[in-house]
């Protein structure tokens, strides 16, 4: 099986990922293995000697032989709407099985119901190879909510991710109500970090409570002076008011200490964030963390105004499961 090249979508978001709600509404068939497993977020895996009353157990969906024209194919609404950059078709341990082409197709729908739905394409047919991460990038800029999986004739997929940019209703933004500004489901995103040796800085935003300890930012153990940050980019403009730093499992490798800093450049480009010319305002001075808790901080938040990014600093090093940044936006 080749090594997981999901590297190549860094700074995006499966927005079909089953942690962020997404689901498989129908397939055309499902005999071998359910559409379900297709937005399982851990890798695919094989276990030789496992049979269930249909065949030979397979960790993805698998349709039956197909003995009549046509072709397979799974809906796939997804959990958080947005912008669609890259596919990615996951064949692996589907060796002498797997769908030799795919193609995508995906539409916006006010309910589940896509009977009537407008499907455009956004990714013709395809050469698929077994075994692989097959990686297609997407180029359309419209906002979709539900994708359609196709394969020709059948066959099975162990996974299936959606990369894109997340593009919220904004109107749920309610401007006198305090507002998780830097939720990913909200529109936040994290746009750079020193050190994610042991886990991405992508899960700092994530909704939910995290499952495991895998399921956060942590930095490697620093053997140098200095400290880990990170920066995220707010979904709107607003007041700060209350933060949260979740330690959650975190408990001999959580950060001794943090401080938080914000800032307002509302126009500035992503890769510039880290200019010398940014001027960070201190929000929280530096205080010390609990261990495998929800860190709340409110009384002692200075007021600096209006803010469109945040930067976390922990001192020296570890690991925060969720950052959760309330504020009132502009």
């Amino acid at each position: 099986m080749n090594e997981n090249k999901l590297t190549v979508f860094n700074g995006l978001v499966d927005l079909a990922s089953e942690i962020f709600g997404g689901k498989a509404l129908d397939a055309s068939d499902e005999f071998f293995a359910p559409k379900e497993n297709l937005l399982k977020t851990n890798l695919p895996v094989f276990i030789p000697d496992k049979y269930t009353e249909n065949g030979k157990w397979m960790d993805g969906w698998e349709s039956r032989r197909k003995r009549i024209p046509g072709h397979d194919w799974c809906i796939i609404r997804l959990g958080l709407r947005g912008v669609i950059k890259g596919l990615d078709i996951d064949t692996s341990y589907f060796l002498g099985n797997h769908p030799p082409f795919a193609s995508a197709e995906a539409c916006y729908s006010d309910t589940e119901n896509t009977s009537e739905a407008e499907w455009k394409c956004i990714l013709e047919k395809s050469p698929l190879s077994p075994g692989s991460q097959n990686i297609f990038s997407v180029n359309d800029s419209n906002i979709y909510n539900t994708v359609r999986l196709n394969i020709f004739p059948d066959g099975g997929v162990a996974r299936f991710r959606v990369y894109g940019i997340v593009k919220p209703d904004i109107t749920r933004l309610k401007k006198d109500e305090l507002t998780d500004l830097a939720a990913l489901v909200n529109g936040g995103k994290v746009l750079v970090c020193n050190d994610m040796f042991f886990g991405s800085m992508d899960n700092l935003i994530a909704p939910g409570k995290s499952k495991v300890m895998g399921d956060g930012w942590e930095t490697r153990r620093k053997r140098i002076p200095g400290y880990d940050w990170i920066i995220v980019k707010l979904s709107s403009a607003g007041k700060i008011r209350k933060i949260i730093v979740d330690t959650n499992l975190f408990k001999g490798n959580f950060p001794d200490k943090c401080s938080i800093e914000g800032c307002y450049n509302p126009d500035i480009p992503d890769d510039e964030i880290t200019s010398q010319e940014v001027r960070w305002n201190e929000i929280l001075s530096k205080v010390s963390l609990k261990g495998d808790t929800e860190n709340l901080f409110e009384s002692k938040l200075r007021d600096t105004g209006s803010v469109t990014h945040i930067r976390l600093n922990i001192f020296p090093d570890g690991g925060v499961s969720r950052l959760r940044i309330f504020g009132i936006p502009d």
